[in-house]
């Protein structure tokens, strides 16, 4: 699963042709969530301020999300997605 930012200690990973609807994995220590990228549905337990920031950058970089999980269908490299600042 190629990782596609990092941030604040989190490491954010977006599988190859993965399940719709459009989604990616967020690792923080021993918690892990996946958010739909357009929804910011959450599935998993995360610590409440490193959710906050997940979907803070979700919202930043939704097309860059979208772009990464259309060539995640197509079995393409993945564009590394800058992380929150």
């Amino acid at each position: 699963m190629p990782e596609i930012s990092r941030f604040l200690g989190i490491v954010v990973r977006m599988y190859y042709r993965d399940h719709a609807p459009p989604h990616f994995h967020a690792f923080y220590g021993d918690y892990e969530v996946s958010v739909e990228i357009e929804s910011g549905v959450v599935a998993g337990r995360f610590p409440r301020r490193a959710l906050s920031a997940v979907l803070e950058w979700t919202e930043i970089n939704k097309a860059a999300l979208l772009e990464d999980w259309r060539l995640a269908e197509q079995e393409k490299p993945l564009k590394k997605v800058p992380p929150l600042e």
